[in-house]
């Protein structure tokens, strides 16, 4: 756990989307090669390695054999198979270990681990019959949200039932597959996001509060710093600096909040990877969330985070990618990134914009106000 990676030794990449890309790229800055493992070939992160096995993320062999060719292991994503991991760790470092990620591939258990902790969580109910959901909803109360508890992502896996007028049969079809986790629904004032990251001596890099705001679920803008009171962001960093010593984090790890009208912060789920909400750190502090992971996995030394200027990213879905690169001539304040996905699909994350400004209120007024994100 204490060793540390220089450069010229190889970094390999369990996923190669733009996750994988970003962290790719932060560590051919520092002199280090890389190597993916995913399924699709010339994936995003692929094109900025040296190297990629054409696996899926459950070969054992195909992850071995990544293994055997890289000095120290990583992934972008929180759905590898901790099994899997344990093994390769035979061949190769894998300084982040698995208990994050036993911990976060699972609500329930993640909503376990907090309450454990004494971190502040939405009421909710284990569901694995119609039974009981409807005992369920006569303790946590609607509006509600029943979510599956393993997979999901971008909403998906996830039925928000804001009255009793709710399809029972929506209900029945979640249920049926798999263990279901029913949670109240707050009065919500903002979400937001805090991305920390930290190397194997437990030294910490914690970025400021990140504001976000969802479009169908999926996330489209996120500003930095968050305009929120004081007291909530130094809870919000209390919570994500206990919740890194508490996983052993190694790497980055991005938890998200709700934050109530009242003003009480509830963690709505943890991350343990850089994050979407976290890009914006590219262009707007001295260090970013992808550099952050790489200098944790590689067990260097962690820096202090500043804030060069205030930021606010959007993403581009499918559908904004074609009319946002026709728009970049008439928009030089707007640092465009392009994942190089193959294919444009409607509501698949490709690219993102962020934006360097002194006035973020403005500035998502003109987003969401552009043709390119008003639809």
């Amino acid at each position: 756990m204490n060793k540390i990676h220089l450069p010229g030794e190889t970094i390999g990449i369990i996923g190669g989307g733009q996750l994988g890309q970003m962290m790719a790229q932060s560590a051919k800055e520092k002199g280090f090669k890389v190597v993916i493992l995913d399924p699709t070939p010339n994936c995003p992160a692929a094109q900025v390695s040296e190297g990629q096995v054409v696996a899926e993320y459950d070969d054992l062999n195909a992850l071995i054999e990544l293994a055997k060719q890289v000095d120290v292991l990583t992934y972008e994503f929180e759905n590898v198979d901790a099994k899997t991991i344990d093994e390769v760790k035979k061949y190769t470092d894998v300084p982040q270990g698995t208990k994050a990620l036993i911990v976060t591939q699972n609500r329930l258990r993640e909503k376990q681990f907090l309450v454990d902790h004494h971190l502040p969580v939405v009421p909710h109910e284990k569901i694995e019959s119609m039974a009981d959901f409807t005992a369920a909803i006569d303790s946590i109360q609607l509006p509600a949200i029943l979510k599956t508890v393993e997979g999901g992502y971008d909403g998906k896996g996830q039925l928000l039932l804001e009255n009793n007028d709710f399809s029972e049969n929506e209900v029945a079809e979640l249920i049926s597959q798999g263990t279901c986790i029913l949670e109240r629904k707050i009065n919500l004032l903002k979400e937001v996001s805090v991305v920390i990251s930290a190397n194997s001596q437990q030294q910490h890099s914690i970025f400021p509060v990140i504001e976000n705001e969802h479009r169908h679920n999926i996330l489209h803008l996120s500003n930095c710093p968050a305009r929120i009171k004081q007291t909530t962001e130094e809870e919000c960093f209390d919570v994500a600096e206990k919740i890194a010593r508490e996983l052993e984090l190694v790497g980055t790890l991005c938890v998200e909040y709700f934050i109530s009208t009242d003003h009480q912060v509830f963690v709505n789920e943890i991350a343990p990877r850089p994050h979407n909400s976290g890009h914006l750190t590219i262009e707007s502090c001295n260090v970013s969330q992808f550099d952050t992971h790489i200098l944790g996995v590689c067990n260097w030394p962690m820096p202090k985070v500043t804030l060069f200027q205030s930021a606010v990213m959007v993403n581009l879905l499918g559908q904004h990618l074609g009319p946002a690169k026709e728009a970049i001539k008439q928009h030089v304040e707007w640092y465009f990134h392009d994942y190089g996905k193959e294919t444009a699909k409607n509501n698949r994350k490709m690219g993102h914009i962020t934006i360097l400004t002194d006035d973020i209120e403005t500035v998502k007024q003109q987003i969401n106000h552009d043709p390119i994100w008003k639809s």
